[in-house]
């Protein structure tokens, strides 16, 4: 992938399917966060194959799964605002510290991997200064969580404020503190001179209307019919298709063709029954979702990267990108499936 393209996809940390207290599962979600997060593997396949000169295949493949970030934006919001509000600040703290101990975790196993396999970037020590400000290079697939975090708290605050709890003291704190870090960063290194990280824990606009507007969408009862949203989608796709051709690639997340997409997926698979049969191992490979998201990157470097590079020009391009992005998704959920079956998806995600 190009390095100076921003980041593409990942899943939120949290087991978004499940509801509040005697609320049911929504297997919905489920197959939504399977969906999307297959969808990252493919978009950095791609991202392999763009940057071996593969670029239509690369483009095709990425505007497949470009929805993935924001309708994980949007399955945040409906669990933070619907699905699973937090009822303290305790949980809420809880709810970070599960996500920031696989964080750091699987940051400093991509630190240690990029050290082993070549020379690391900024001679290493800087990279892992960077990674406490913000997304690095040796775990570029991460910086999501640099903006689903601040989400989060923003959002559980919201929540906990507007429903006239105890006042979370610790978590405004927090808040205020992320708020105000960029301004001090700067200032910290006009003063010093300091060559101080840019701070990339924040918030924009586009990920806070995905967030609220997707979780009024996946809380709708009624969403319209799901032929239209499967239409819907097709166009959309289509369009950013040749948007990403043509104008600009990577499409920009807040970008027209990109948002059209995204709620025409959220539209078409939000609601959907699925089958009881399958429900149980959609349920094991939505909980293994998260892990599956920070592994999924060294199976990409091991099995796409060598097929990209190595693989004359033509028509076997499309192929060969279907064929090591659903090997690399499958080996990534598999190794998510067994870590969580031996307790350790506390500390692995």
């Amino acid at each position: 992938m190009p390095r100076t393209a921003p980041p593409t996809a990942a899943p939120p940390a949290e087991p978004t399917a499940r509801g509040g207290p005697g609320r049911e599962r929504r297997y919905d979600i489920d197959l939504l966060r399977v969906l999307c997060t297959a969808a990252v593997v493919l978009v950095h396949a791609s991202a392999e194959f763009l940057d071996a000169g593969h670029r239509t295949t690369g483009v095709l493949g990425d505007s497949a799964g470009r929805f993935a970030v924001p309708v994980f934006f949007a399955m945040a919001g409906w669990a933070a605002l619907a699905g699973s509000p937090v009822r303290g600040e305790a949980q809420l703290l809880t709810r970070l510290g599960r996500i920031l101990r696989p964080m750091a975790v699987w940051t400093a196993v991509y630190l240690l991997w990029q050290h082993l396999s070549g020379p690391p970037l900024d001679g290493g020590a800087r990279e892992a200064l960077r990674a406490l400000f913000g997304s690095v290079e040796a775990a570029f697939h991460l910086w999501y969580l640099y903006t689903y975090v601040p989400l989060l708290l923003l959002l559980g605050v919201a929540v906990l404020v507007l429903g006239r709890r105890a006042v979370p003291r610790r978590s405004l704190l927090l808040l205020v503190a992320f708020a105000v870090a960029p301004a001090l960063v700067g200032d910290v290194r006009a003063l010093t001179g300091l060559a101080l990280p840019a701070w990339e824990w924040k918030v924009s606009l586009s990920t806070l209307g995905y967030a609220v507007a997707g979780a009024a969408l996946l809380a709708a009862r009624r969403r319209g019919p799901r032929a239209l949203w499967l239409a819907g989608a097709a166009v959309a796709l289509v369009a950013l298709t040749v948007y990403q051709l043509t104008v600009r690639q990577p499409a920009a997340y807040g970008s027209v063709a990109v948002a059209a997409l995204t709620f025409a997926v959220l539209g078409a698979v939000g609601g959907v029954r699925v089958p009881e049969r399958v429900r149980a191992v959609l349920e094991r490979l939505s909980d293994a979702s998260f892990g599956t998201y920070l592994v999924h990157l060294l199976f990409v470097l091991l099995l796409v990267r060598p097929v990209a590079e190595g693989l004359p020009h033509g028509f076997w391009a499309p192929v060969a990108l279907a064929v090591t992005a659903v090997a690399a998704a499958a080996l990534s959920f598999a190794v998510s499936v067994l870590w969580g079956r031996l307790g350790l998806r506390g500390w692995l995600g």
